[in-house]
């Protein structure tokens, strides 16, 4: 078979067909490739996968709503098979027999700024993307995509860009902003947080009825790590932390030695040895 002449058959045909749009187009490029990789020989066991793949086609829904057109429009023949161990034949035509010179007379002038295909309002928003392995679907979702012209297809791709620009430039506004407002509030709290005096904490502890030398021990504490409990959130109310330092102080006092028991072993130089015990 002449594959030039088939894909330039299949191309007059595409010109003067109005039902097609590009997405039919890519999925007949697609199952070509594989009757191309079987030598031409009819049918074809074609995997959803990969024909979804090599024809940039990501919705399902898609995929069997172009496949089963190119079907009924009299393109291929499709035999669908609902075993997932077992891909679906397909038979391709030989279009290069209805190639023929067409009469200058007869051929169709297409306005440039015009589109080549009928514009559908009909649309699927692609769901999820094929991953390998799965069975061919049996869905009865129907989709078409809209063409239109290169024209028409860089203005919308320029003005999305610049939709998706300023969007973005209002989500960042919007983040600055709000970092701006928590670093406030951060710096509002810790100006609200009072840190006391040295003669304050003296106070305060010689009023608990607790030695001079904790409140000491407590001030050069809190001073050394920030005034942080626990060292990471600042301190609210000195006082409580107080509280805590007086229940916990027992902890911290050095427990008394015990006594050197060596020591009772010294004896005086007057000890009669004589004695009985």
């Amino acid at each position: 078979m002449n594959y030039i002449k088939h894909l330039t058959g299949f191309f007059e045909k595409v010109a003067i067909d109005k039902t097609l749009n590009p997405t039919h187009v890519s999925l007949y490029i697609a199952l070509f490739q594989f009757w191309n990789c079987n030598r031409f020989k009819n049918p074809i066991s074609i995997s959803r996968d990969e024909v979804m793949r090599i024809s940039k086609i990501s919705s399902k829904a898609t995929y069997h709503k172009c496949l089963k057109n190119l079907h009924s429009m009299g393109y291929i023949n499709y035999e669908p098979s609902y075993n997932p161990f077992k891909g679906s034949h397909v038979y391709l035509f030989n279009f290069s027999d209805d190639l023929k010179p067409i009469p200058k007379s007869d051929k169709i002038t297409i306005p440039i700024n015009e589109p080549v295909f009928e514009l559908v309002n009909e649309q699927v928003v692609n769901k999820s993307c094929i991953s390998s392995g799965t069975s061919i679907s049996t869905s009865t979702e129907q989709a078409l995509v809209s063409s239109i012209n290169n024209t028409n297809i860089s203005n919308n791709t320029n003005i999305s860009k610049l939709v998706n620009l300023d969007e973005q430039a209002k989500i960042n506004q919007n983040t600055n902003l709000f970092s701006r407002e928590k670093k406030e509030k951060s710096s509002a709290k810790k100006e609200k947080v009072s840190i006391p005096t040295l003669d304050q904490i003296k106070s305060y502890f010689l009023q608990e009825n607790f030695p001079e030398l904790e409140a000491n021990k407590f001030f050069n504490y809190f001073s050394s790590i920030g005034w942080l409990v626990g060292g990471k959130t600042p301190m609210v109310d000195w006082k409580a932390a107080a509280q805590n330092w007086m229940l916990n102080a027992f902890k911290f006092n050095p427990i008394e030695a015990p006594p050197d028991r060596a020591k009772h072993l010294n004896v005086g130089n007057d000890k009669d040895y004589s004695e009985p015990m």
